[in-house]
C-alpha cells in the first residue's frame, strides 16, 4: 500500500511561509492611499487609479521581502519563528521577489504616465533605502513616513489631478506613519513608554485637526453661513458646483465618524502600550496603528468631499481586522 504523498501539505506550507514573509493582511491598508490621493486632489478614481493602486501593493509587497531579508540576522535572535530564519522561505528567494516586485511597481506606474513613474520611482528609492540602510539609524522613521506620503501622492499625480491639493493629505498620512514606525522600534524589546505616549498625542492631534473646518480653495476657513446674496458669481470649468447644504451636512458628518474610528482603533492600543510596554502589547500598538491607516485614509478622502471613495476606503478595514488575526501584520 502506497503512502499518501506529502507534496500538498509541503506546497501548503510554502504558500503559508510567503503570506507571512509579505504579511498579506496589510495589504488591505495600500489602496486607501490611491484613493485619497485621488480625492485630494479633486478626481474621481479612473483606469490610472487601478495603475496606482497596483504599484503600490507591489512595492509594498517588495518592501516587506526586503525588510525580512535584511532582518534575517535579527530575527533570528528575536524571532526564529518568521519565514527567512526558520528555513521556510530561502533568502535569495525573498531577495528576487523584492526585485522583481519593485520592477513590476515601476512598470504599472509607467502605464499611468512619465509623472506617476517619476513618484513611483522616488518611492521605491525610499523603500529601497529604508530597508538596506536607514531602518537603524534617527532618519528611519522619517522616511518610511516619506514613503506613505509619496504613494499617496501617487495616486493624485497617476489619477490626473492637481497634485498640490494632495499635499495637506499626503503630511497628514506620513505624520501617522512617522509615529506607528517609531514606536514599532520597541515592538521585539518593549520598555519604552515614551514612544507610545508620543504617538498617542499625535493621534490626538490629527485627530483634531482632522475635525476642523477645511479650508477652501483660496486657503480661506469656509462661511459657516450662506453665501452673500448680492454679490453673484460666474461658475468655471475648474470649480465644480457647489454642493447642497444636505450632502455637505452627510459629508461632515462621515467624516466626523471615520474621524472617530480613527482615533479609537489608533488609540486604545497606543494607551495600552504606555501603560505597560511589553512586546506583545507594542506589537498590538503597531498593529493598530497600521490597521488605522484604512479609516485614516477613509477620512481624507471624506473630507475632499468624497463620500464613495471614502466608504470603498473603510470597507477595507474589516477584512484587514479578520485576517490580520490570522497573520500578522508585523
Amino acid at each position: 500500500m502506497q503512502k499518501p504523498r506529502p507534496a500538498p501539505r509541503a506546497a501548503g506550507a510554502g504558500l503559508r511561509a510567503w503570506v507571512e514573509l509579505l504579511r498579506l493582511p496589510a495589504l488591505f491598508t495600500v489602496p486607501g492611499d490611491a484613493l485619497a490621493g485621488a480625492a485630494a486632489a479633486g478626481i474621481r478614481p479612473n483606469p490610472r487609479t487601478l495603475l496606482a493602486i497596483g504599484s503600490s501593493l507591489c512595492l509594498y509587497e517588495a518592501g516587506m521581502a526586503l525588510n525580512d531579508w535584511a532582518d534575517r540576522a535579527e530575527d533570528a535572535v528575536d524571532r526564529p519563528h518568521r519565514p527567512l530564519p526558520s528555513g521556510r522561505v530561502k533568502p535569495a528567494a525573498a531577495f528576487a521577489a523584492a526585485g522583481g516586485l519593485t520592477l513590476a511597481g515601476l512598470a504599472l506606474a509607467s502605464r499611468a504616465g512619465r509623472r506617476p513613474l517619476a513618484v513611483a520611482g522616488a518611492l521605491a528609492a525610499t523603500v529601497w533605502s529604508y530597508d538596506l540602510v536607514l531602518k537603524r539609524t534617527p532618519a528611519g522613521p522619517v522616511a518610511m513616513a516619506a514613503a506613505r506620503g509619496l504613494d499617496l501622492l501617487l495616486g493624485g499625480v497617476a489619477s490626473g489631478g492637481d497634485t498640490r491639493k494632495a499635499v495637506p493629505s499626503a503630511l497628514t498620512l506620513a505624520t501617522h506613519t512617522l509615529a506607528v514606525t517609531t514606536v514599532s522600534r520597541h515592538e521585539t524589546q518593549g520598555g519604552s513608554p515614551w514612544a507610545p505616549l508620543t504617538a498617542l498625542a499625535t493621534t490626538t492631534a490629527l485627530t483634531w485637526s482632522l475635525t476642523r473646518v477645511p479650508a477652501d480653495r483660496t486657503g480661506a476657513p469656509r462661511a459657516s453661513g450662506p453665501p452673500p446674496q448680492n454679490t453673484p458669481t460666474a461658475p468655471t470649468f475648474r470649480d465644480p458646483p457647489p454642493r447642497p447644504r444636505g450632502l455637505t451636512l452627510d459629508i461632515a458628518t462621515l467624516s466626523g465618524a471615520l474621524t472617530t474610528l480613527y482615533a479609537v482603533t489608533s488609540a486604545r492600543p497606543l494607551l495600552h502600550a504606555a501603560l505597560n510596554p511589553s512586546p506583545p502589547l507594542t506589537q498590538r500598538a503597531v498593529g493598530g496603528g497600521i490597521r488605522a491607516m484604512i479609516p485614516l485614509q477613509a477620512a481624507l478622502a471624506a473630507r475632499s468631499g468624497a463620500p464613495v471613495t471614502a466608504l470603498l476606503t473603510a470597507a477595507l478595514a474589516p477584512a484587514a481586522r479578520r485576517f490580520s488575526r490570522k497573520v500578522s501584520v508585523t
